[in-house]
């Protein structure tokens, strides 16, 4: 097992060199080690899905780490410890982490470049001042929502750890189970029923919606099934049948779907073909 760990870290430096060769190739493609996961855990068979996670989400992230410069900001507050947690799973247990007691300065963080990737709260429907309202730009490299997390399960994490998104650059490559996000700037008097009604009607499944209000403006946070790029004609059609009500439509990134509770699921042990080898060894 160690000479294919050997093996595979001298495949990730070529891989490297080729990154390096284009600048426009990310290190760290979630996409990418989403299909990997999925992958891995569908052909498990007895051994526990839970645990073949964990030790690839370390052996994805120190491959990453080779490649170059790769930190994580985490919103960590004395309410919200578990956010860190859930980082150190999802990105190695010896990747750089840095825990920040305001959602700013996460953003400004990976805006600025002193992280690559930010960890930040779920959003929920009716909060006052919501952090997504301040990554709502039109910049071509504007951080936005790369991934969701946990992907996999939550391992022994702190009991107050709720889920997260995981904010960073590079562009969202479907998996074939994604879900998408978009903002909007629009005016007050437009409701977020009006704005479901619409997406339905034009064959986009909302899964979440929340929305602010800040002077005369409204801000709207949209999360869509599947993979929707912001060129879909449905959402042009979205934005012509709003008019000038809509201000802005703006992309604000997806994640692939994390694993669900039924791949995760241990294998039951005690079979007849789990003891098809003497003293439980054998073929296993």
């Amino acid at each position: 097992m160690q000479d294919l760990l050997i093996e595979r870290v001298s495949v990730v430096g070529h891989v490297s060199a080729l990154k390096r060769s284009n600048s426009g190739v990310d290190i760290h493609q979630p996409a990418r080690e989403a299909e990997i996961l999925r992958r891995l855990v569908a052909r498990s068979k007895d051994f526990p899905p839970a645990t073949l996670v964990r030790m690839w989400r370390e052996m994805l992230a120190a491959t990453v780490r080779l490649q170059g410069p790769f930190s994580i900001a985490v919103y960590m507050t004395p309410e919200a410890q578990g956010y860190w947690d859930i980082a150190r799973d999802q990105y190695g247990s010896h990747t750089p982490i840095v825990g920040y007691r305001s959602t700013a300065q996460i953003i400004r963080a990976v805006t600025e470049g002193q992280a690559t990737i930010g960890i930040l709260p779920i959003p929920e429907e009716e909060e006052r001042d919501p952090w997504w309202r301040y990554m709502i730009s039109a910049q071509e490299n504007a951080p936005h929502v790369i991934a969701r997390l946990p992907f996999g399960a939550r391992g022994n994490v702190r009991p107050d750890t709720a889920d997260a998104l995981a904010i960073g650059r590079g562009p969202q490559v479907p998996t074939g189970r994604d879900r998408t996000l978009i903002a909007t700037e629009n005016a007050p008097d437009i409701s977020r029923g009006r704005m479901f009604s619409l997406l339905s009607r034009l064959d986009l499944q909302c899964s979440f919606m929340a929305s602010t209000q800040q002077a005369d403006v409204a801000y709207t946070l949209i999360e869509l099934d599947g993979f929707v790029p912001i060129s879909d004609t449905r959402l042009i059609q979205f934005k012509e049948q709003l008019g000038t009500a809509l201000s802005r439509l703006l992309g604000f990134g997806g994640y692939a779907l994390p694993l669900t509770p039924a791949e995760l699921a241990a294998p039951q042990l005690g079979t007849a073909a789990n003891l098809s080898g003497a003293a439980g060894y054998g073929r296993n």
